[in-house]
């Protein structure tokens, strides 16, 4: 990709505000699950960023996916928007902010191997072993809430967002290749929008009692990690090779734990700090280049991880 170097350089840029907002989410989501359930939120959040969207779509400025495609599009948008963000948010009301972010980080290796094993490829021995580093690694996030190691069968829904976030980026490719990210975007948040729909029965007393912070947050939450991520992310991958802009992902755990920090007082565990550690070490192993990953980098890419 032989780009000015002005361009690469704002496709940075707007790498790394992704990277911020996506990981100032876990706090935002974390935030609102004090007043809101897992599922009005997702509700408000979506309905709030598809409000946004119509706008340009209307306009003609955002070209939704062609008809035959919207059945399939509504299929993947259960997995990797409906079933995701309820499997998040609800492993969160048993998982700090700090560690979900830490568990999420596994999502580019994880749609690395469906999508190897999707087109039959070897996975290499160093990408297998830093799968397994990564393993390790949420898995002590997981079971370490507190200073102690305990089960919890509710946080252990957090790897079966990861599951859905995985299945999603890799079976939404044939789509992609018909249409524009930011189309795909909307029109899978328009659907998903319209599955939270049941979860609004309550919305309208909750929203007339709920502190105004907790309404920004969720706010803040559409306008800013779903909205404005997104257009980022994928603007800066139409500007900058996908490898190194995916690298920016690496530094999410990071930013997760320091944003759950500074905003809801969130002191990492020294399990989670171990945890934390061996999952961004195992996740750089099984996803660096060189990796025996050629086939798979030429027909997947760009792999995505998300709130």
């Amino acid at each position: 990709m032989n780009l000015p170097k002005s361009h690469t350089a704002l496709a940075y840029w707007a790498a790394g505000l992704t990277l911020l907002l996506w990981s100032s989410s876990y706090a935002a989501i974390s935030y609102g699950l004090q007043v809101f359930t897992p599922g009005e939120i997702a509700l408000m959040r979506f309905a709030i960023a598809t409000a946004v969207l119509m706008v340009p779509v209307a306009m003609g400025r955002i070209k939704l996916p062609p008809k035959r495609d919207w059945a399939l599009l509504a299929f993947l948008a259960c997995f990797g928007h409906f079933f995701y963000q309820l499997s998040l948010g609800y492993s969160m009301t048993r998982l700090s902010a700090g560690a979900a972010a830490v568990v999420i980080s596994t999502v580019p290796s994880v749609t690395a191997v469906l999508a190897m094993l999707r087109l039959k490829e070897h996975i290499s021995t160093r990408a297998a072993i830093g799968l397994g580093i990564a393993f390790v690694g949420t898995l002590l996030v997981t079971l370490g809430r507190g200073h102690s190691i305990h089960f919890e069968p509710m946080a252990f829904l957090v790897f079966v967002a990861v599951l859905c976030s995985a299945s999603y980026f890799v079976f939404q490719k044939p789509l992609l290749a018909r249409t524009d990210a930011i189309g795909f975007t909307a029109a899978s948040l328009f659907v998903a929008t319209l599955l939270f729909l049941p979860f609004g029965t309550a919305l309208p007393a909750k929203l007339m009692a709920a502190p105004w912070t907790q309404l920004l947050s969720v706010l803040y939450l559409a306008l800013f990690p779903t909205v404005v991520g997104f257009v980022c992310w994928s603007f800066a991958l139409s500007r900058a090779p996908a490898s190194r802009v995916a690298s920016f992902l690496y530094l999410q755990p990071l930013m997760g734990c320091l944003i759950a920090w500074l905003w809801l007082g969130e002191i990492p565990t020294w399990l989670t700090v171990v945890g934390g550690t061996l999952a961004v070490i195992g996740v750089v192993l099984a996803t660096l280049p060189g990796l025996k990953f050629a086939a798979w980098k030429r027909r997947m890419e760009p792999d995505l991880s998300r709130p």
